[in-house]
C-alpha cells in the first residue's frame, strides 16, 4: 500500500480533499487527520473489519478500546444507549473539545472498537478537518492516535508518515496540533463519574463544571473503558529519566551526576528543558527545550521525545514541573513514558 498525504488547511478545509478522504473512509479505508489534541487514524467505526485494520496498522493489543468522533450529537443516538444529566452538562460545557465521555454502548457498535466491553469512548473534536471528514463520511469515526502502538503520540502529519507510511491509505496534513497531548476521558456510564485519563481538559475545569471533586483517576480492572488504561504508552526508543528538585542548582547538580553516571555506559545523554530556557544547565549530548508555559509543553512534549529519538538519545533526563492543572496532565504521560521506555 502506498500511502498518500495532501495538505490541507486547518481551518478551511478543501471540499475536494475532505470528499476523497471520505470516499477512503466510506470504502473501509483508514486516514490519518488532525485534530486539536493530536492526530487520529480514522475508519468507519461500524465497520468491523476497518475497525480491525486499525489495530493491524498500529501494531495495537485487541484489548485497548478506541475512542469514536462524532460530529453531530444525533449521532449519540446511535452509539449511546443514554446519557445521565452529568454526561449532557459536560457535553454543553465542553464540548466540541477534548473531552471524551464513556457511556453505554448499543448493539450497532463492534465489539472491536470497545475491546469487548459494553461501553463507548465517545468525543466530538474541536477541528474543522476532523468535523469536515466525519460529516462528509456519514458515520462515526474510530480513531486511536495516529502512531505505532506505544510510541509517542503523532502530533504532526510527519510524525504519522514516520510511523504508518505503508500501512494505511492516506494522511491528512494540516500541520501541527495545537494541544498536542490527548483527551481527557470520563466515564459517565455509572452512577458515580471516574477519571479515566486526564489530557486536553484538567480535573480542576472538570471539577468545576461538575461541582463535585473526583477522588483520583481511575485505574483498569478488567475489560478497559479507554485508551491509555493498558500497555506501554508515549515512550520513545530511548529511556526517560524524570529529575524533580526543589531548587534550580539541586536538579542541574543532580542531572551532572546522571550525565556522568550514564557516559560512563557509553551512553548518549539528552536533556528535555522546561519552563526556563535561560537556566544554566549541564553540557548534554542532545538539549532541548519544551515551553515556557505547561500549554507551551503539552504542545511540544510528544515532538521532543520524538526529536530526542531522530538525534540519538539513549537517555533522556527531563526536567519535572509542578503538578498543578495542566502540569498534572503533562507529568502523567512523562511517568508512563519513563515506566515504559524501551532504552538501547
Amino acid at each position: 500500500m502506498k500511502t498518500k498525504i495532501i495538505k490541507i488547511s486547518p481551518d478551511h478545509p478543501d471540499a475536494q480533499a475532505i470528499a476523497h478522504a471520505a470516499i477512503v473512509i466510506k470504502n473501509g479505508g483508514l486516514v490519518a487527520f488532525p485534530t486539536e489534541t493530536v492526530y487520529g487514524l480514522g475508519a468507519n467505526a461500524l465497520n468491523d473489519q476497518a475497525v480491525r485494520n486499525i489495530f493491524l496498522a498500529k501494531e495495537r493489543p485487541a484489548d485497548n478500546p478506541l475512542i469514536v468522533h462524532i460530529a453531530d450529537l444525533a449521532d449519540l443516538s446511535i452509539l449511546a444507549r443514554s446519557i445521565s444529566p452529568l454526561g449532557q452538562k459536560l457535553i454543553r460545557t465542553f464540548w466540541p473539545g477534548p473531552l471524551t465521555l464513556v457511556l453505554r454502548k448499543k448493539r450497532i457498535v463492534p465489539d472491536a472498537v470497545t475491546a469487548g466491553g459494553e461501553t463507548i469512548a465517545i468525543r466530538m473534536p474541536d477541528h474543522p478537518v476532523a468535523l469536515a471528514l466525519i460529516a462528509a463520511s456519514g458515520v462515526p469515526i474510530a480513531a486511536p492516535s495516529a502512531n505505532s502502538s506505544g510510541k509517542p503520540s503523532a502530533t504532526s502529519a510527519q510524525d504519522v508518515f514516520q510511523d504508518l507510511d505503508g500501512r494505511i491509505d492516506l494522511i491528512l496534513d494540516a500541520g501541527r496540533t495545537q494541544i498536542g497531548m490527548e483527551s481527557t476521558v470520563v466515564d459517565v456510564s455509572g452512577k458515580q463519574p471516574i477519571l479515566l485519563r486526564q489530557g486536553g481538559i484538567t480535573k480542576e475545569q472538570l471539577e468545576e463544571a461538575m461541582g463535585t471533586p473526583f477522588n483520583a483517576p481511575g485505574n483498569s480492572t478488567g475489560i478497559a473503558r479507554s485508551p491509555g488504561m493498558k500497555h506501554r504508552h508515549y515512550a520513545p526508543h530511548a529511556k526517560v529519566v524524570i529529575v524533580h528538585y526543589e531548587t534550580p542548582k539541586k536538579m542541574a547538580d543532580k542531572m551532572q551526576e546522571m550525565i556522568l553516571h550514564f557516559r560512563r555506559q557509553g551512553k548518549r545523554v539528552g536533556i528535555l528543558a522546561m519552563l526556563r530556557k535561560t537556566q544554566k544547565r549541564p553540557s548534554a549530548d542532545v538539549t532541548l527545550f519544551a515551553g515556557a508555559t505547561p500549554a507551551h509543553i503539552g504542545r511540544n512534549l510528544f515532538r521532543c521525545l520524538r526529536l530526542m529519538d531522530a538525534r540519538g538519545a539513549d537517555i533522556i533526563l527531563v526536567e519535572g514541573i509542578p503538578e498543578h492543572e495542566l502540569g498534572a496532565v503533562i507529568m502523567d504521560r512523562l511517568r508512563k513514558a519513563a515506566e515504559t521506555g524501551r532504552g538501547k
